[in-house]
């Protein structure tokens, strides 16, 4: 996962600087911009302070590691690879400890190695993790018995008690997100480099899901991949190898405060990267075309994930395009589509033909969480497992009928044993959400229902 930002040779170094100035100056048009979902900060000091301060730390990730990765998604684009992201809704300070990073990074392992097995193809792990700290919100404030406070909008921004002094916007907040975000990509990095993520450990894990008598369904596959990796001992494989893995970072790149400052120049190229994370996604509310969201994103060279509603038209897909994969490069742009299992048949097909007919070749991903938002019986915010699944199976039949590749899945979950989306194989009821309902903000799928997925898919993929 590490790689480092190489120095520029001595023919480079002119050329290089020369860009490096002129993209620099445009690095903050979007000042000038509309924008959304941004913060109040309180005190202007201590955020010119906290903005300076990040804006001479290191690098969280590298621009080499940022490259490896548009050339993992341009696979991914072209039908070669699989993306699996998934994590927190909103991470939280609280939250970093090591049990639980490691408990959604062996999830997502778990996961990735059902699905290589169902598709035959490379799993990109990627993690909504190490910045995923701040939420866009539909309202600015909150009210409860009469008292009206703002929304908490994760812990980058304020905190999630309803006092004042917790809801106000503290920029100090977002040094804090910085530092933590720093010590989970170093446990992550030990993680997938240490032998937590040795195929056969992986595999072991996921032979205690199938023994689960609510998941005897799925046990066929399981055994499926049992005589896999025991045929890859036998022929020896080199499993010193597989004892590790490539792992990626990725969040909403909502606060562009926070984003500019950690934008570095990398030395090799001359050219911009936000060193936050590896990936970086606009969401549905921040992603008009006029926006400064936008504008900032086109600016660096990340790959860029954008989310599409119900709402979105061919012809706002295709100037997205236009505007941040303008010279059309595979593994630049991926589409995250979050339509709900009632629209994704109807609304998704335009969209994905009018791309295609268009050229362009953009990364297809399936966000089956956020448009299946429901408000359970009992007052929690909940998702049924039914209907995540259904936009899934409406995700790979669209893409089944047009001829185009379903690449990826991102996903809301956690490793933990909470209960926050309803159903599943060994299924949560609402009743469990009064001790088992943890999340801050959205409901997640947790460990059992997020390798029931995994499952699901597999079988869906191993059919194409």
């Amino acid at each position: 996962m590490v790689t480092d930002i190489l120095a520029p040779t001595d023919s480079t170094v002119s050329s290089a600087g020369q860009s490096s100035q002129q993209t620099d100056s445009m690095l903050d048009h979007w000042r000038e911009l509309p924008i959304s979902q941004q913060p109040t900060w309180q005190d202007s000091s201590v955020y010119s302070a906290s903005v300076k301060e990040l804006s001479t730390l290191p690098p969280l990730v590298f621009a080499g590691e940022v490259d490896v990765l548009r050339s993992r998604l341009a696979a991914a684009a072209q039908g070669k690879a699989f993306l699996l992201q998934g994590g927190d809704c909103a991470e939280t300070f609280e939250g970093a400890t090591a049990d639980r990073i490691s408990a959604r990074v062996r999830t997502i392992l778990q996961m990735a190695v059902v699905l290589t097995y169902g598709a035959s193809l490379p799993v990109i792990k990627m993690g909504r993790m190490a910045g995923q700290f701040a939420k866009p919100r539909s309202s600015n404030d909150e009210t409860r018995e009469g008292v009206t406070l703002p929304a908490y909008r994760g812990d980058m921004v304020n905190g999630y008690d309803f006092t004042p002094e917790s809801r106000g916007h503290d920029a100090s907040r977002m040094v804090k997100a910085y530092h933590t975000s720093a010590s989970t990509l170093n446990l992550i990095r030990a993680f997938t480099q240490g032998g937590f993520a040795d195929l056969r450990l992986v595999h072991h894990w996921n032979k205690g899901f199938t023994a689960n008598p609510a998941h005897s369904r799925y046990e066929s596959l399981a055994r499926e991949i049992d005589r896999a990796v025991r045929f890859m001992d036998a022929c020896g494989a080199d499993f010193e190898a597989l004892k590790r893995v490539e792992f990626f970072a990725s969040h909403e790149a909502l606060l562009l405060d926070y984003e500019r400052a950690l934008t570095r120049t990398d030395s090799r190229t001359g050219l911009p990267y936000d060193t936050s994370a590896h990936f970086l996604w606009i969401g549905e509310r921040t992603r008009d075309i006029d926006s400064a969201h936008i504008d900032f994103l086109s600016r660096v060279r990340n790959p860029i994930g954008v989310k599409l509603g119900p709402g979105t038209s061919p012809d706002d897909a295709l100037a997205l395009i236009d505007k941040l994969d303008p010279n059309r490069e595979p593994g630049r742009l991926t589409f995250i589509t979050r339509m709900g299992a009632g629209n994704i048949r109807e609304k998704l097909p335009k969209l994905v033909q009018k791309v295609t007919d268009s050229g362009a070749q953009v990364l297809w991903v399936s966000d089956p969480m956020h448009g299946n938002t429901v408000t359970s019986p009992n007052g929690y915010k909940t998702r049924n497992f039914d209907d995540v699944m259904d936009e899934v199976r409406g995700f790979f039949e669209v893409h089944n009928s047009l001829g185009t590749f379903p690449g990826g899945l991102h996903v809301e979950m956690t490793g933990d044993d909470v209960a926050e989306c309803l159903g599943g194989a060994d299924p949560v009821d609402q009743e469990a959400f009064l001790e088992r309902y943890e999340s801050v903000c959205d409901p997640r799928l947790n460990h059992m229902q997020s390798l029931e997925m995994a499952f699901l898919v597999a079988g869906a993929l191993s059919k194409r």
